[in-house]
Order: structure tokens, then sequence, then C-alpha cells
């Protein structure tokens, strides 16, 4: 085993013995790893050199990927380290050095009620089709919660399974499904091509890692249309956003007809924070959108602004608003108020919730 191969694998077992979230390497700096939300510097191990950092990346790398890397400059992969864990990794270049950041993905897929995400995420799980959507910040566990259901499919449903990400985070172990995952850059080219050829693959549920472009956006709400029950993440903050991100994606003489696709496909959307707990570690503040009639109305005739008032009058539906997950958190004594203005959307809204 050579140094770098050692280094780095001393680096990936503190980070587990930690429980860390996140590993950074960069130069003139020693691994960081992100705590319960906040970045600690190791005491265990020097600062890098721009020599250390790029052995560090290219013992990550296959030749291939190697090539790919020094062209573009930066390049994503997923990483298995023994039976331990699975990281997602993107290596890239700042100030012509090499950082590396490593996202620690647990090798067991935790489950709804270990994400504590709401019960009515399994209404969702059960759907024989249609459109749901992760949403949220970088960094929130978008893509543990997509996993945690993608899981409760395989568990109770007899489906075919069909994955489409960049890169492959959690691997599914199949149990009454069958599950196929294909890593965008290994199996398939990239999104669209991958949405495009998974109807020739008889696929029941649909993942869709992220969509990051209208293509991938429309294939996606075809596969909901013709029954196929599609999750996806976008990288949005709430669930009114989200519908405004896909419509305004498109073209202007293409929007009306997404707007209604989309109303016809979109079963909810989960937005997910994690925010410091006073206790340690962190907790999840969610908003859950259920897409009843009133919310369909409004996304086919555009009067998305209105969405967030329906979440707000519809709790006995299921949905969550922001601001009442983040006021029923400060309630319990298990966020502060500080945190949860910081991460409310209308601040003068949760400070009205709080004093009733």
């Amino acid at each position: 085993m050579n140094d770098y191969k050692k280094q780095l694998e001393d680096i990936l077992d503190l980070a587990i013995k930690k429980d860390a979230t996140d590993i950074h390497i960069s130069v003139k700096r020693p691994p960081i790893f992100r705590i319960a939300g906040r970045l600690t510097p190791s005491d265990e191990h020097k600062a890098f050199t721009g020599k250390d950092t790029q052995e560090l990346a290219f013992t990550l790398l296959s030749e291939e990927r190697k090539e790919q890397f020094l062209k573009q400059k930066d390049i994503d992969l997923s990483f298995t380290y023994k039976d331990k864990a699975r990281f997602r990794i993107n290596i890239y270049y700042q100030l012509s050095q090499i950082s590396i950041a490593l996202r620690m993905i647990p090798n067991k897929v935790r489950t709804v009620e270990e994400l504590s995400l709401p019960s009515i995420t399994y209404q969702f799980t059960k759907a024989p089709q249609g459109f749901f959507l992760v949403v949220g910040p970088s960094g929130q566990g978008k893509s543990a919660a997509l996993a945690a259901m993608i899981d409760d499919i395989n568990h109770n449903r007899y489906d075919h399974i069909v994955t489409i990400e960049d890169p492959i985070e959690h691997v599914f172990k199949p149990d009454k499904c069958i599950i196929d995952q294909r890593e965008v850059g290994e199996d398939v080219q990239n999104f669209h091509r991958g949405l495009r050829e998974v109807f020739r693959q008889d696929p029941d549920v649909i993942m869709i890692g992220e969509m990051r472009d209208p293509e991938t956006i429309s294939s996606a709400v075809t596969a909901a249309e013709t029954g196929h029950l599609v999750l996806a993440t976008l990288h949005t903050n709430t669930a009114a956003q989200t519908i405004n991100r896909i419509i305004d994606s498109f073209p202007p003489f293409q929007q009306n007809q997404i707007r209604v696709q989309l109303a016809s496909t979109i079963l909810g959307i989960l937005s997910r924070r994690l925010l410091p707990c006073l206790k340690g570690s962190v907790i999840n503040a969610v908003e859950v959108m259920v897409a009843n009639s009133a919310i369909r109305n409004l996304i086919r005739e555009g009067k998305i602004h209105q969405i967030d008032m329906i979440i707000e009058t519809s709790s006995e539906e299921g949905m969550i608003s922001l601001n009442r997950s983040l006021a029923h958190l400060v309630k319990k004594k298990l966020i502060s108020m500080e945190n949860a203005e910081m991460h409310s959307t209308n601040a003068s809204e949760l400070k009205m919730l709080l004093k009733k």
C-alpha cells in the first residue's frame, strides 16, 4: 500500500469514528470534518501540500477518470470504502491547486422514521404513478429522504425501479423489487439520455438524482404522465419556488404546456432542512405540499404565489408549512429562535405562530 492510500484510509477511518458528514481536503490545511453541522479541523494530521492533495485525489481516480478530471478541472464520483461507508466525492481546482470534498453516505439506508420525516411521506411511496419532488438547499438530506422512499417501495411493492444518479450514492439491496442503478458517466451518458432510454426498460418507478435542465424535467413529467412513479430532487427552498423554477426553466411558448402537465402529474413536494439541535447533532425541519385539487388549480392557472396559503391552511390533509415545523421545534426547545428565524422564509409569520 502506498503512503497516500494509507493516509487517505486513516482520514476516512477518523471521519467514520467521529461521525462526520463531510470531509474537506485542501492545501495549507489539515483535513477538516463537518461534525454536527460544524467544521472541525483534525488535530491528528499536518497541513497538506499541493503534492499531497494531488496524490490523494489521484488515489481516488482511475486512469480514465484522471484524464477526464485533468481536462475538465472538476469531477463527481462515488467511492465505497471497504464495508464501512460510501462517499460522494467532488474533486476540483481552486487557485490552481486540487481540493477534495467528500460526503459520507451511511451503508444502511435509513428509514422514513429514522430520518424523522413526516408519516405522510408513506402516502407518496404507495402511489402507482405521478411526480414527487424532494427539495432543499445543498447538503440538507434530499438524497437520504429519496433513498428512504425508494427502499420503502423496495420492501413493500413488486416493481422494477430504475435510478439515474450522478454519482450513485446509496446502493440498494433488492428485496421485492428489481433495482437497476445507472450512474451518469459510467452507465449512461447523461440524465436526459438515461430518461429517454428508461422507457424501453419496463420501469414502474424512476428515481432521478437531480433535475438539472429543461430536457430532464420534461422527460420526467412525461414519464409521470405515462404511468410511472417518478421521484426526483431539485435545489430549491420551498414548494412554491420549486413549481416556479420548473415552469421558468422553459421558454415562454412552452410554459403553459408544462404548467398543465405539472398540474395533472404532481403528487407532492417535500422540502427539508437540517438545523443544529440544542441537544447536539442536527434535526429535521420540513415543508410538505400535497397536490390536492386546490393546488392543482393554482398551478394550472399560474397562481403559484397562493400555494403557501393553501399549505398553511391544509394541515388536516397532511400539509406542513415550514414555519409551523420551525415553530414546533422552537416550542419543544429543540432549536434556537435565532436558527428558526434564519431558516424561515417569513420571519414575521413565524413570530406570530410562536405567540399562539
